[in-house]
């Protein structure tokens, strides 16, 4: 039997502030970003003091092991948590440890297949496409390239949405008994450019959009008790062409017009906190809100969360049963 690991990809930020002009490099592809721009992102930077993603993407990794590893996780034979039977390594795009990194001390590892998963889980050219570009060419630089299963989406595994409903079920029940009335909900993903997403030559129209309204309202059918529910995107970019809507901006806008009063807003787009959590919405949506006379408050980020890590070690585990087939 081939030795087999779990390969998961996430963004990856820098440890300070002076690394930003170098990680930003990366993001865009060496294309030069206008010095305003760098300064603006380096100041947000500042305000959260320090993006934890790295951190929690570790952590996140570990959980997965541990139930990879678990004799009662389908396997019996399995080693102890600390060596494991099936390692998990973590791959970063656009900071360390880089993609091509991992992969090659995955070989010197001795691994021969790999389930990979991008911790994105609605499927996008602009995100989950990019990273499978990034590790297939980091696969195929030799004779010995891994064998790899990638996971293109996983928006709807039931693990993922009770992860999300977990978290958003006691926030809802407290926020709503401290105003003594249901309160809405607004959900949120990462907008992308609508060039990026629209059906060319080649290329079906992207999925991203529904995967990500879809995976909303699943959240919702696990907490029904919720009243009314709103879907933006969030963080556009500066790049030239419109970029996918209704913006959060837009959205608070129409819902303190409605008469509303207290949102809780929860980011189902994303896996953990990091600057568009900590900065976008705790600090830039929160003031914008409060202009508004809007209270927001938002749940509490995935991030060591079980059940995620059981929906990923599941995903996992599929993957290298696909590998393992003749």
């Amino acid at each position: 039997m081939a030795n087999q690991a779990v390969l998961l990809l996430a963004h990856g930020t820098p440890e300070t502030i002076e690394q930003i002009p170098e990680y930003l490099s990366n993001v865009t592809g060496g294309r030069p970003l206008p010095p305003e721009v760098v300064e603006e992102i380096q100041r947000r930077y500042a305000l959260i003091g320090h993006s934890p993603l790295t951190e929690i993407t570790l952590e996140q990794a570990r959980l997965v092991e541990i139930e990879l590893s678990h004799p009662s996780r389908k396997n019996k034979n399995a080693a102890r948590v600390g060596h494991p039977e099936i390692p998990v390594y973590i791959g970063m795009r656009n900071w360390k440890p880089y993609i091509a990194d991992v992969v090659r001390q995955m070989r010197a590892d001795g691994v021969e297949e790999a389930a990979v998963l991008c911790l994105a889980p609605h499927n996008s050219r602009t995100s989950v496409g990019l990273y499978r570009r990034a590790v297939e060419t980091a696969s195929a630089t030799d004779a010995t390239s891994l064998r790899m299963d990638f996971t293109e989406s996983w928006a709807q595994h039931p693990l993922l949405i009770a992860a999300f409903a977990e978290r958003l079920s006691p926030a809802w029940s407290k926020l709503s008994a401290e105003i003594g009335a249901p309160v809405p909900v607004l959900f949120t993903a990462h907008s992308v450019p609508i060039r990026t997403i629209q059906a060319s030559e080649g290329h079906l129209a992207d999925p991203y959009a529904e995967e990500a309204r879809r995976t909303a309202a699943l959240v919702v059918a696990r907490v029904p008790e919720i009243p009314q529910w709103f879907f933006a995107f969030q963080s556009q970019g500066a790049s030239e062409g419109p970029w996918l809507g209704p913006t959060v901006e837009e959205t608070l806008q129409s819902i303190a017009d409605s008469g509303v009063k207290t949102v809780l807003l929860q980011p189902i787009g994303f896996l953990c906190d990091h600057v568009e959590i900590l900065y976008d919405v705790d600090i830039l949506f929160r003031e914008y809100a409060n202009k508004l006379n809007l209270h927001l408050e938002r749940t509490e980020s995935l991030n060591a969360s079980i059940p995620l890590a059981k929906a990923i070690a599941d995903l996992a585990r599929l993957g290298l049963e696909r590998l393992s087939r003749p």
